[in-house]
């Protein structure tokens, strides 16, 4: 039986709250907390479920959408996620980020990334430090060089920034298959911490050499567009999830494509984006409890592919 969204809400007893009274952890699990991966430059923990801001957090000053955001990293806290991932691409979601992070009790929870997304040294740098205040951050987790944009140049930047701890980690990113060779060329010849790219349980050319280049090299992976921009859902909709699905405490079909993902050894976190609070619960949840083994994700990708 497929449950929805809603329906896993009321399966914790949820179902009856609005949003106004947001579910919570302790509401949703008391024993499970979410499944860490181990950063291969510096060993430090990372939780394999974090939130994408792509168009979800590009709301400006809107009171009703950043009060329902802010609800989303109340869950995203609550279950132990910590990456928030942004780029000066996304309109106003940096600004955003920092606006609603800007607490000291709240804004430590977070792994905060972003990235440079311009031309030229003097460039990259103004772009980078509007960053820095708009996600109101003396320090940032990870700067990227978005989609690869003049990476010769920013890499140089990169490496000095993180020398002089002004960024903890540094990294590349990307969202075409096209361009995995290039990255794990760059990979090889300058060892950033960490790679973002585009992987899926029906995008798999990661798995051709990406990920073994990733950690012959220590490179931490974040994958994105982990729903394929919703595709994913259109292929399942309507259909239930098989039974032996209870195997892997996979509720949701969200769990589902998530749980595939995540289940790669080489795979660091997931960011999939989300808006509103009862998807990030959903989401977070495919953090807990146990994970296919590799005869499972070949089943899972067989049973999708059979739909």
């Amino acid at each position: 039986m497929t449950l929805s969204r809603r329906e896993i809400l009321k399966m914790y007893g949820l179902g009856s709250l609005g949003l106004a009274a947001s579910p919570t952890l302790v509401s949703f699990s008391k024993t499970q907390k979410m499944s860490t991966r181990s950063i291969p430059s510096s060993g430090e923990q990372l939780p394999i479920i974090g939130v994408g801001t792509w168009q979800t957090f590009d709301v400006g000053d809107s009171a009703k959408d950043l009060v329902i955001l802010r609800q989303v990293l109340d869950e995203m806290k609550k279950f132990g996620g910590k990456v928030i991932d942004s780029s000066p691409m996304y309109g106003s979601s940096e600004a955003v980020v920092g606006n609603l992070t800007h607490d000291p009790e709240f804004e430590s929870s977070f792994f905060y990334a972003t990235k440079v997304w311009t031309s030229g040294r003097a460039a990259g740098i103004d772009q980078m430090n509007a960053s820095f205040k708009k996600m109101q951050r003396t320090t940032m987790d990870l700067m990227q060089i978005h989609n690869l944009v003049d990476w010769q140049t920013h890499v140089k930047t990169l490496k000095k920034w993180k020398e002089e701890g002004k960024i903890r980690y540094w990294g590349l990113t990307h969202y075409l298959d096209s361009a995995h060779e290039t990255l794990e060329k760059i990979i090889l010849q300058e060892k950033p911490d960490f790679v973002q790219f585009n992987y899926s349980i029906r995008s798999r050319n990661a798995e051709k050499s990406l990920f073994e280049t990733c950690q012959r090299n220590k490179t931490a992976t974040i994958i994105n567009q982990p729903y394929e921009s919703g595709r994913l859902f259109g292929l399942v909709k309507g259909k239930n999830l098989p039974d032996w699905c209870k195997a892997y405490e996979i509720n949701s079909w969200a769990q589902y494509f998530l749980k595939f993902i995540v289940s790669h050894e080489a795979v660091n976190c997931v960011i999939p984006g989300t808006s509103k609070p009862h998807h990030a619960i959903d989401n977070m949840g495919a953090g807990l409890g146990s994970l296919p083994d590799a005869k499972g994700r070949e089943k899972m990708y067989t049973h999708l592919k059979s739909l």
